[in-house]
């Protein structure tokens, strides 16, 4: 007999707003903040009669740039302590592009650093299980601490494509 996963769900987009169901708002970042010129948005849509967050745009190299993000914190306290999930679960739908989840903790003080796993979103909504494990850690010596998770980022970074994926849930699990 199989254990069964529990989950602790960040979002499962019931707001139809910005909102999560942790308390936390999305934000939409591009690269504009640092000079790139690379446009985006974030909307709570419904495709293929999920709820949903939408984000869409492009991604351009030019000014340096490349980079729209979905960026979610993980707790109104300011850090949530993950240390007896084993990682991060998430329903997408999207345009077959890969995309990446970046993690960042209190560790990652400076914005080019972050925890980062890479996935392919399909045009169908589908569930992905990315272990803590996988993600890798980006412009930062020490490994990922998931005892001290700040916050989250659906990313599409580091080359020019078109941008358009969506989230239906977003959830820690355990076994």
């Amino acid at each position: 007999m199989s254990a069964t996963p529990t989950i602790l769900i960040l979002d499962d987009r019931s707001s139809n707003t910005l909102t999560a169901t942790n308390g936390a708002s999305w934000r939409m970042i591009s690269d504009t903040v640092m000079g790139g010129v690379s446009p985006g948005s974030l909307m709570p849509t419904v495709i293929e009669g999920r709820a949903c967050l939408r984000l869409t745009g492009e991604v351009s190299l030019k000014n340096n740039g490349g980079f729209v993000q979905a960026s979610l914190d993980l707790s109104a306290s300011g850090l949530l302590d993950a240390g007896d999930h084993a990682g991060v679960e998430v329903e997408v739908f999207g345009n077959g592009e890969t995309y990446n989840l970046h993690l960042r903790t209190d560790d990652t003080r400076i914005v080019w650093q972050s925890y980062r796993a890479s996935f392919q979103a399909h045009p169908s909504w589908q569930t992905l299980r990315l272990p803590f494990e996988s993600f890798l850690p980006h412009r930062i010596d020490q490994p990922l601490d998931k005892h001290r998770l700040r916050r989250l980022g659906v990313v599409a970074i580091g080359r020019k494509m078109q941008v358009d994926i969506c989230i239906a849930r977003l959830s820690l699990y355990k076994y």
